[in-house]
């Protein structure tokens, strides 16, 4: 039976220690990407995508992600008294962009961990996971696709990426098989994290799910993996072999603009690309860009 897929999950439980210190107080989902929290762009594209009902993963220091999504009177009092409309409504518009739910992961065993813990919000209805590391650029859509690949073939999806071989010992691989699209397979097998040695593929698994209910009974029947933790790939393994009636599993290849804000290079990289392909900045930024670079030694 077919569900229309209302629900999104987000985990945000990290600690963000790669951005140490600026992450000491601060959730690493709310580092700004241009004038945006990254925690933002990733709402927008589940809203985008038709899911707005969105339920937080989070951690004991994560209070600042509820305050995000929650109303500011005071500064919208402020704001709408100075007439500055434009303020007024970018401070609003998080407040109304989605039903956010959040709920607390306890005991940080892992993604997989995580996952489950939104077993009582999601119920027994398909629904997405978007990573909050990776930022998918708006005018490549991804989730879209996914979401109609589960919905045509019932079973789960999740999105991959090609890398360098070198790189995929960073990411969770797949060993996979053509269909009749050729941005859609059937995929095999899973490995977390391989040696690239042994890897399947140079495909990798970014942070974009759509999942089957039947997950969590997996998940809660899943060993602690790779650094002793409850590991998402390992369940979707499961489910590749089709365990229970689950479908198997199916990868959605991914050829658009992916930003990923939890490396700090990375991180840096994305606020440039976006700022640049902004109307209000890139005019400024690219001539300065070309200036700054061209002072450089070989």
């Amino acid at each position: 039976m077919a569900f229309t897929i209302t629900k999104a999950v987000i985990p945000a439980a990290g600690l963000g220690t790669r951005f140490l210190p600026a992450t000491k107080a601060l959730p690493k989902e709310m580092l700004p990407v241009v004038d945006k929290p990254a925690i933002q762009y990733v709402v927008e594209e589940a809203v985008n995508a038709g899911l707005e009902d969105v339920l937080m993963i989070v951690g004991r220091n994560k209070n600042a992600l509820a305050n995000h999504f929650d109303r500011v009177t005071e500064l919208e009092d402020t704001l709408s008294k100075k007439g500055d409309v434009d303020r007024l409504h970018r401070v609003t518009y998080s407040s109304d962009l989605a039903d956010v739910h959040f709920v607390r992961q306890g005991d940080p065993k892992g993604l997989g961990h995580a996952v489950l813990r939104s077993k009582k919000h999601v119920g027994h209805e398909p629904f997405a996971v978007l990573l909050g590391d990776d930022l998918i650029d708006a005018r490549d859509p991804l989730l879209s696709k996914m979401l109609d690949e589960q919905q045509k073939r019932n079973t789960t999806v999740i999105a991959l990426l090609e890398v360098d071989p070198s790189q995929i010992h960073l990411y969770g691989a797949a060993a996979v098989e053509p269909t009749d699209d050729p941005d859609v397979v059937k995929v095999i097998e899973l490995v977390e994290k391989p040696d690239p040695a042994e890897a399947p593929s140079n495909l990798a698994i970014i942070g974009r799910y759509v999942l089957r209910p039947e997950v969590f009974g997996i998940l809660e029947n899943t060993a602690p993996g790779r650094g002793g933790e409850i590991q998402l790939t390992d369940a979707l393994q499961t489910m590749a072999h089709d365990v229970e009636g689950t479908g198997g599993v199916y990868g959605v290849v991914f050829r658009g603009r992916r930003y990923d804000t939890g490396d700090r290079a990375d991180y840096i990289k994305a606020v440039i690309q976006l700022a640049c392909d902004r109307d209000d900045l890139g005019a400024e930024l690219k001539p300065w860009l070309k200036s700054f670079v061209a002072g450089f030694e070989d």
